[in-house]
């Protein structure tokens, strides 16, 4: 596995071994010794996610406050998406800025997210499966959300906005400098 440090801090990009061959390829998509150590990070994932999604389906951006914040390895089981996590953990050096990564499933990448990141993408393919990890259980009282087209991260989502499938609950989530952090 190849792990890459993003431009935000413990923020990670991983690319599993992929050994193909004619009856197809086999992958070890997560291994916690060979993740810890190579992120220098001790993380223990506690959930598993998985959601389906069509062309255009923005997600995001969400994150989860105090004690119920999670850090997530995400990544493309079928299909491709536009990945995205935000840093928005006060006294951060890259307090509200992002990084934007196609996670497809040809390329196997995932996306490590930390803890104190707001994480999001939309679906670039015709369909998506999204697999991700989570270091702490979901808690509905403690998540938060930045609304997906705030001008101060300017996310380029490498899709028409007319395009975009936006939950209600997304839609009206406030800016990154009216979030509750």
């Amino acid at each position: 596995m190849t792990v890459t440090e993003t431009k935000l801090k413990d923020c990670f990009v991983l690319e599993p071994q992929v050994f193909g061959d004619k009856r197809g390829y086999f992958l070890e998509s997560y291994n916690a010794e060979t993740f810890n150590k190579l992120t220098g990070l001790n993380v223990t994932f506690v959930q598993d996610n998985e959601s389906f999604s069509s062309r255009g389906v923005l997600r995001g951006l969400h994150y989860q406050l105090g004690e119920h914040a999670q850090a997530k390895l995400v990544r493309v089981v079928k299909g491709e998406v536009l990945d995205v996590a935000v840093d928005i953990r006060i006294g951060s050096p890259t307090f509200g800025q992002h990084v934007a990564v196609k996670l497809t499933e040809e390329n196997k990448k995932q996306l490590f997210v930390p803890r104190g990141f707001a994480h999001g993408f939309v679906v670039l393919s015709e369909t998506a499966i999204f697999s991700y990890k989570c270091d702490n259980f979901y808690n509905k009282a403690s998540e938060g959300g930045i609304i997906y087209n705030d001008k101060t991260i300017d996310i380029d989502w490498k899709i028409n906005e007319s395009e975009m499938l936006i939950s209600e609950k997304d839609i009206i989530l406030p800016s990154l400098e009216n979030a509750s952090l």
